[in-house]
C-alpha cells in the first residue's frame, strides 16, 4: 500500500562510504554495474567483465607501433636493464606480447598460465584463443621502475597484407582490449619511415575514445639534420591528422630514446627537453592512477547504459511468433535510426553510441527475441552511481592524491638526471654559475653599475620608482618583473643597492634568454656582502 514510500527513502540515501578508491570502485561495478552488463550481454559486444585485479593492477604504459621503430630499445632505456625475452634488431624482432613486470626473480610466464592467473589482470584474453596466448609472455624481473608501472611491448605493426592476415588472430581487437585498462599509450614513429601503413591505420582507429591516453613519440630523431626534422616533424602531424579525428593537437616527443651516443647532436637541447617532459608524464602514472581507473569506469557506465536502451529498443520492435528474420534484418538495416531516436528520447551525446557498423556486424549472429526488455531500476542504479556514489569516490581519490605526494616512478632512466650536473638545466638560467667560487653576477656588474649611477643613488641605493623606470625597458609583464623585484630586495627595504641592481638585471637577462625564473633565490646569487646576513 505505502511502497512509494520505500522507494523514496531508497532516493535519499547516503552514498555508500569505502576506504580506499580501488574498493570503493569494485564494489560499484560489481553490485551497480554489472548487473547491466549482464543483463544486456554488453560482454559480448563491447568488452569483457572487469575483475578483481583490473582495480588493484599498477599503471601500465601500452608500446604501439611498427616494426624497428625502437619499442623494445625504449623498455631498455627505461629499465636500463635488460628483460628476458627481449630481441632487439632492424628487422621484425618481437613477434609477441611482453607484459613487462616485477618480480622478486627474472623468469617468463607463457600466456596459457598468465590467463589463469587471478593476481594479473590478463585472464579476459582467454578469449582471443591459442593463436594469441601462444604469442603472449609475462616478462619478471627485480627492477625499480616496475616497481610503479608495467609496460607492454607489443609486436612490431607489418604494412603486408599476407603477414597481417597470418597473425592468426585480432590484432587491433587485442590492442583495443589493452587500451581500456592501460593508463599510457605510446605511439613510436621512426623518423626515418613515416609512412603509416593499413594495419597501423586500422590500429590507431581503434584506439578510438582512448585519445586522452595517447602520446607520439618521433624516435631515433638524432639521425636528421635540424631542418630536415622540422619536415619529418611537420609530416607526421599532417598524417596523424587525417587518421585520429580529435581537434585538439596530439603530443608529440621528439628524441632518441636509446643510450647510444647522438649521431647528429645539434638538437641535444631539444632533446633533453622533450625526454624530461616525456618523464614527467609517466612519472605521474602511479598519482594519477586511481582517478584514469575511475574515469574508465565512468566512461563504460555510460556505454553501457546506451547500449542497454539499443538492445531493449531491437528487442520491443521484435515480433512475438512470425517474420523474426525479416524483421531482424529490417532492424538491423535502420540501426542508425535506432539510434537517432534514442538519442532524442534520453537526451544521449552522439558521441556515446558505439561504432554502427561494427554494432550492425555483431548483430547479425545475435537472436533478437532472446534479448531482455528495458529494466528501468537497472539503469537506475548505474545513474545513482553516477550521481552520487562517484562524486564521494572524487573526493576520496584527491585524499589519496594528498597522501602520496611522491608516488613517482624511480629507478631507471628516471633516476638518472635527477641530481649532479647532468640535470635537466643544470648550469643554465638561474643555475649559471652554482659550481663557481665568484658571483656570477660579477661578470656583468661594471655594465649594470653604469646604468645603477645615472639613477641618482642616495646613500647608495636607487628608489623603487627610479629602478622601475629602468626595468620596465626590457619589455616584461608587471607580473614578471615584481617577481623578479621580490628576489633582488634581499633586505626588503624597498630601495636596492648596487649589488641587489645588478643582481635584478641579471634575472631580468635569465628571463629574456628564455628560462624560468626561480620560486626562491639560489645561495649562488644571493650577493656576497648579503650571504652573512641572519634570514
Amino acid at each position: 500500500m505505502f511502497s512509494w514510500l520505500g522507494t523514496d527513502d531508497r532516493r535519499k540515501k547516503e552514498p555508500e562510504v569505502f576506504q580506499t578508491v580501488s574498493d570503493g570502485l569494485r564494489k560499484l561495478y560489481k553490485t551497480k554495474l554489472l548487473p547491466l552488463e549482464e543483463s544486456y550481454k554488453f560482454h559480448e559486444f563491447h568488452s569483457p567483465a572487469l575483475e578483481d585485479a583490473d582495480f588493484d593492477n599498477k599503471p601500465m604504459v601500452l608500446l604501439v607501433g611498427q616494426y624497428s621503430t625502437g619499442k623494445t630499445s625504449f623498455i631498455r632505456y627505461l629499465l636500463e636493464q635488460d628483460f628476458p625475452g627481449m630481441r632487439i634488431g632492424p628487422e621484425p624482432t618481437t613477434d609477441s606480447f611482453i607484459a613487462v613486470m616485477h618480480g622478486d626473480t627474472e623468469g617468463v610466464i607463457p600466456g596459457n598460465a598468465l590467463v589463469v592467473d587471478p593476481k594479473k589482470p590478463f585472464r579476459k584474453l582467454n578469449a582471443f584463443g591459442n593463436a594469441f596466448l601462444n604469442r603472449f609472455v609475462c616478462a619478471q624481473l627485480p627492477n625499480p621502475v616496475l616497481e610503479s608501472i608495467s609496460v607492454i611491448d607489443t609486436p612490431g605493426i607489418l604494412s603486408g597484407e599476407k603477414q597481417r592476415i597470418s597473425r592468426g588472430y585480432d590484432f587491433a581487437a587485442v590492442l583495443e582490449w589493452f587500451a581500456e585498462r592501460v593508463d599510457r599509450i605510446i605511439l613510436l614513429f621512426d623518423a626515418h619511415k613515416l609512412d603509416i601503413s593499413d594495419e597501423f591505420s586500422e590500429v590507431i582507429k581503434a584506439l578510438k575514445n582512448h585519445e586522452d591516453k595517447i602520446r607520439v613519440v618521433l624516435n631515433k630523431a638524432d639521425q636528421i639534420e635540424t631542418q630536415q626534422l622540422m619536415r619529418v616533424y611537420g609530416a607526421l602531424m599532417w598524417s596523424l591528422g587525417k587518421i585520429v579525428n580529435t581537434p585538439e593537437v596530439i603530443r608529440v616527443y621528439i628524441g632518441s630514446f636509446w643510450s647510444h651516443p647522438l649521431l647528429i647532436p645539434d638538437n641535444r637541447k631539444l632533446f633533453e627537453a622533450e625526454e624530461q617532459d616525456l618523464f614527467k608524464d609517466i612519472q605521474s602514472l602511479p598519482r594519477n592512477a586511481a582517478l584514469r581507473k575511475l574515469n574508465d569506469l565512468i566512461k563504460r557506465a555510460r556505454l553501457a547504459k546506451v547500449h542497454a536502451y539499443i538492445i531493449s529498443s531491437l528487442k520491443k520492435e521484435m515480433p512475438s511468433v512470425f517474420g523474426k528474420e525479416n524483421k531482424k534484418k529490417e532492424l538491423i538495416g535502420s540501426l542508425g535510426d535506432i539510434y537517432k531516436r534514442i538519442e532524442r528520447e534520453h537526451q544521449i551525446s552522439p558521441g556515446d553510441f558505439p561504432n554502427l557498423k561494427k554494432m550492425q556486424d555483431q548483430l547479425q549472429a545475435q537472436d533478437l527475441t532472446r534479448f531482455q526488455p528495458l529494466k528501468p531500476k537497472l539503469l537506475e542504479a548505474v545513474d545513482d552511481m553516477l550521481a552520487n556514489d562517484i562524486a564521494s569516490l572524487m573526493i576520496l581519490v584527491r585524499q589519496e592524491e594528498t597522501q602520496r605526494p611522491n608516488a613517482v616512478v624511480k629507478g631507471g632512466a628516471f633516476d638518472g638526471t635527477v641530481d649532479g650536473p647532468f640535470g635537466h638545466g643544470y648550469g643554465e638560467g638561474a643555475g649559471e654559475g652554482i659550481d663557481e667560487a665568484e658571483w656570477v653576477v660579477a661578470r656583468d656588474k661594471p655594465a649594470y653599475d653604469e646604468i645603477f649611477y645615472t639613477l641618482s643613488p642616495v646613500n647608495g641605493k636607487v628608489t623603487g620608482a627610479n629602478a622601475k623606470r629602468e626595468m620596465v625597458k626590457s619589455k616584461l609583464p608587471n607580473t614578471v618583473l615584481g617577481k623578479i623585484w621580490k628576489l633582488a630586495d634581499i633586505d626588503k627595504d624597498g630601495m636596492l643597492d648596487d649589488e641587489e641592481f645588478a643582481l635584478a638585471n641579471h634575472l631580468i637577462k635569465v628571463k629574456l634568454e628564455g628560462h624560468e625564473l626561480p620560486s626562491e633565490l639560489p645561495a649562488h646569487l644571493v650577493p656576497p656582502s648579503k650571504r652573512k646576513m641572519p634570514e
